[in-house]
């Protein structure tokens, strides 16, 4: 059935209340701005990578997604009749999200590329899979990696969703990286955009990119 513009714009406000208010249950936090440091970063690449500059965070916090529930409207409808997923959906996205955000961000300098990689496969897509082992392997990072010793701990928190489609996601997630190396132990956060795609195999992650180059 086609809407009007009047009930578009009613049903769009009605859909941001509910996903703020499915927020509650699905985030445990939020994190705050910055980036992780390339040099503890297992990428250098500006779409598929930490950048070089970071703030400091509290630390990295668990991620736990609860399941997600109907949210009624004041008029007895759930807004699930209207969005292209289910609550089911958005779970099972979230989920596959976060356990990527942890594969993502927790490495060692002792992993070469294909015992990171194999952390990924089936969290990410074949597309997306070969850009991350180039980013992890680049000459520079993997030197500086190494050099120091470096070892990261890490993991994500979903901030909110920036958009969605008829099987896809796109979610704001804080990645947090803790950072022990020969040099000073470094915490850091930024936000970031995940996108995650729905297959018969489930959800997986095709690309991320920072949050801030999606608003540009």
């Amino acid at each position: 059935m086609e809407l009007t513009t009047g009930q578009q714009r009613l049903l769009f406000f009605v859909v941001v209340l509910a996903l703020a208010g499915l927020g509650f249950y699905l985030l445990d936090g939020r994190g705050s701005g910055g980036s992780p440091g390339a040099a503890s970063s297992p990428s250098a690449t500006a779409s598929s990578a930490p950048s070089a500059t970071g703030t400091a965070s509290a630390g990295v916090p668990p991620a736990t997604v609860p399941a997600a529930t109907p949210v009624s409207t004041a008029g007895g409808a759930e807004i699930y009749q209207w969005l292209p997923f289910t609550p089911d959906d958005l779970s099972a996205a979230a989920k596959t999200t976060l356990e990527f955000a942890t594969a993502y961000t927790t490495w060692s300098y002792t992993e070469d590329t294909t015992a990171y990689a194999a952390k990924l496969n089936g969290l990410v897509t074949s597309d997306e899979l070969p850009v991350l082992e180039s980013a992890y392997a680049t000459q520079g990072v993997a030197a500086q990696r190494t050099g120091q010793k470096q070892v990261s701990k890490g993991s994500g928190t979903i901030d909110s969703i920036r958009s969605f489609a008829a099987g896809t996601i796109t979610f704001l997630v804080t990645l947090n990286q803790q950072v022990t190396s020969t040099q000073p132990t470094s915490t850091q956060s930024g936000q970031w955009a995940v996108t995650v795609l729905s297959s018969a195999g489930g959800w997986q992650v095709n690309d991320i990119e920072l949050a801030k180059l999606g608003n540009s």
